[in-house]
């Protein structure tokens, strides 16, 4: 086997272990949603909202994140396809 095929392969686990990893902090995040309303409602209105704002936004980057991971493992699918389609066999030089 080639060595860039091993390697785009071990890039491949990498992404998708990546991914679920971030998979699994963003339902964690989104499961303690009501967890984070109940530890906050003895704070003033302004910090409750402070805090829930915090929460959206580590939600919103959490996704943005796995979105650009999605993309990157697509993006490695198509380059290790197209490497593997285009090969040339080598000849020699004059």
């Amino acid at each position: 086997m080639a060595l860039w095929k091993i390697t785009g392969e071990c890039q491949t686990m990498t992404t998708d272990s990546r991914i679920a990893k971030v998979q699994s902090t963003l339902r964690r995040f989104e499961q303690d949603i009501p967890l984070l309303n109940m530890r906050v409602k003895e704070l003033s209105k302004e910090r409750q909202e402070s805090a829930r704002q915090f929460a959206a936004a580590l939600i919103d980057q959490t996704r943005a994140e796995l979105e650009r991971l999605q993309i990157e493992r697509l993006m490695q699918e198509h380059l290790i396809e197209a490497s593997s389609s285009s090969e040339i066999p080598c000849e020699p030089a004059d």
